[in-house]
């Protein structure tokens, strides 16, 4: 039967979720997202995907910066809700939160609980060099993602899949999960299973500092690394054409890349394809962005950026 929900989310990874609940039939009564944040060159400020596209279907949408407040707790109860959906809302839920729809919120969560709990789970599977992630519909209680499961769907990782391509599979698996589970939990079928206690990792918010790839490091770290964080924020090197000095280096991003199994000093680049040389095999970028540029194959970016042979990166 059709709910009387409250969806809260911000990125596009939710939008996929909250389209497909209205589809669905269930009646969305509020939408919560994240205030509008100041962005691009003009700093302008802009609103979250979830806010555009809730003011697209004419759905109430509040910003609030907390939740902890007696006056927002108040508000949200007021809503008379069955449930909250909650998908990359980006607020921790206080007790109050939790207890004031009828039957609960649940989130949907992007990884094989209880393994990547927190924020940057599909980064870091891919970065781990997982073979498979999973899309859970948990049911939400104030620890970070430890509630009880109640869908779960997995989801293979391939050898090259980078961290957007997982996103996208994610976003929209997620999204038919979620409509399953409140098809359940309309009908009073919806089963939860405790979250096991062994196999706990955490998916800690992705550094700028790790952006950096590091060829003193294996191979396959470094593709997975690269691989794990296109498009954004963008694994990079440092470069400069045909070896240039050090005030004309640029951040080159890779965006996809692939594993090569060949040996040399770690960082030096080994052949016209741009072949580099890790501490164990080599990786070589197949899709690259220098900064200010569009993303390009290598080969392309070869031909008026050349990085010969013997360079040392």
């Amino acid at each position: 039967m059709p709910l009387r929900l409250v969806f809260m989310g911000t990125p596009h990874f939710s939008v996929s979720t909250l389209e497909a609940v209205l589809t669905a039939g269930h009646d969305v009564v509020a939408i919560y997202s994240q205030p509008p944040r100041k962005a691009g060159r003009g700093m302008a400020e802009t609103k979250g995907p979830v806010h555009a596209y809730a003011e697209s279907r004419g759905i109430p949408v509040l910003t609030p910066l907390s939740l902890k407040d007696h006056a927002g707790q108040a508000a949200f109860a007021a809503h008379n809700a069955d449930a909250a959906v909650v998908v990359a809302y980006g607020l921790l839920l206080p007790q109050a939160i939790l207890d004031a729809p009828r039957l609960g919120c649940f989130n949907l969560h992007a990884s094989a609980l209880p393994r990547w709990r927190g924020a940057a789970p599909i980064q870091r599977a891919i970065m781990a060099g997982d073979t498979a992630t999973a899309s859970v519909v948990m049911r939400m209680e104030r620890g970070l993602d430890t509630g009880p499961m109640c869908l779960t769907s997995p989801i293979p990782i391939g050898a090259n899949t980078t961290g957007g391509e997982l996103h996208d599979t994610l976003s929209v698996d997620g999204a038919r999960l979620m409509v399953q589970a409140l098809k359940l939990l309309g009908a009073g079928a919806l089963k939860e299973t405790p979250q096991p206690s062994d196999g706990v990792t955490y998916a800690t918010k992705i550094e700028k500092a790790e952006a950096r790839l590091d060829f003193s490091r294996d191979a396959h770290e470094v593709h997975n690394r690269a691989r794990g964080l296109s498009p954004f924020p963008g694994a990079w090197f440092e470069a400069g054409p045909s070896g240039g000095n050090k005030a004309a280096m640029e951040r080159i991003k890779v965006l996809k890349s692939e594993y090569i199994d060949a040996d040399g000093p770690s960082g030096t680049v080994l052949d016209d394809a741009l072949t580099i040389a890790c501490a164990r095999g080599a990786v070589r970028p197949i899709l690259v962005q220098r900064a200010g540029k569009r993303p390009q194959p290598a080969t392309e970016m070869l031909r008026g950026f050349p990085i010969p042979p013997g360079t040392k990166l």
